[in-house]
């Protein structure tokens, strides 16, 4: 595999069968943490909106009207290499930092508190998803935690799309929940990413009525797309193809 999740495989049937799966467990954290940050940045400062604006010689400023990440709170959900990445970016913008997950990363001890699910939804500005899709954390978001946001908080997913009830979050879009939403991964995506249908009409498609929010940005699992992340792809790729040859064991075989 030439990805860090393995929640598409069935390990049950690998095992009886004696399939290896090999898999890239970090390739470039920053990357995707870095993109996390820009979709957040764009739904808070309405980039998407002023680039059109611009574009068609609208230079007011209406609807464009943002709010300081300086001195907010940031919520990080899973600090893994990614969560960490993120988490450190956070600092950087001088934001306190909270974090969720039932393995504490000693690393972040300085700066990041750790505290309760429930604790880190109801005090966050900016709510950013870093966690593997598991039957715990399916739908982790859904109208239950929604409601226990605080009011025009920013959600950022660059994880798995079912961390996130699809209906549960447009129900907390139409409700006014949100500030703004940032999705480079949804549950719709499987017959949208990396494909063009620009052509085509989207009939029945949750992804559109998404899109058809202001304060919601979409992009196309990009989150990994650096040449730095396809380069240490690609090698660990090439490195997992010689343990398996070799009949050696690797850390990256998921047990």
């Amino acid at each position: 595999m030439r990805c860090a999740g393995f929640n598409n495989i069935d390990l049950n049937m690998t095992k009886q069968y004696g399939i290896r799966i090999l898999r890239v467990p970090g390739y470039s954290p920053e990357a995707v943490a870095e993109h996390a940050m820009a979709l957040a940045l764009t739904v808070n400062r309405r980039l998407h909106k002023a680039y059109v604006k611009v574009r068609e010689n609208d230079f007011s400023l209406g609807s464009l009207m943002g709010f300081n990440f300086y001195r907010k709170t940031a919520g990080i959900v899973g600090t893994g290499k990614i969560g960490a990445a993120m988490a450190n970016i956070c600092r950087g913008f001088g934001m306190k930092v909270l974090a969720y997950d039932v393995f504490e990363n000693p690393s972040l001890k300085d700066f990041v508190t750790y505290v309760s699910l429930d604790e880190l939804l109801a005090e966050s500005d900016l709510v950013s998803l870093h966690c593997p899709l598991m039957d715990n954390t399916y739908h982790l978001i859904n109208r239950e935690t929604i409601q226990k946001m605080k009011d025009g908080v920013i959600l950022v997913n660059t994880s798995r799309g079912a961390l996130v009830k699809t209906d549960d979050l447009i129900e907390g879009i139409r409700a006014r929940k949100f500030f703004g939403v940032g999705l480079d991964v949804y549950e719709e995506e499987t017959p949208n990413v990396f494909e063009d249908r620009s052509d085509e009409i989207l009939e029945h498609s949750v992804t559109a009525r998404l899109l058809s929010f202001p304060n919601v940005m979409i992009t196309s699992h990009q989150g990994f797309f650096t040449e730095e992340a396809l380069a240490a792809i690609a090698q660990t790729t090439l490195e997992n193809a010689e343990a398996f040859e070799q009949g050696k064991e690797t850390p990256n075989e998921v047990k």
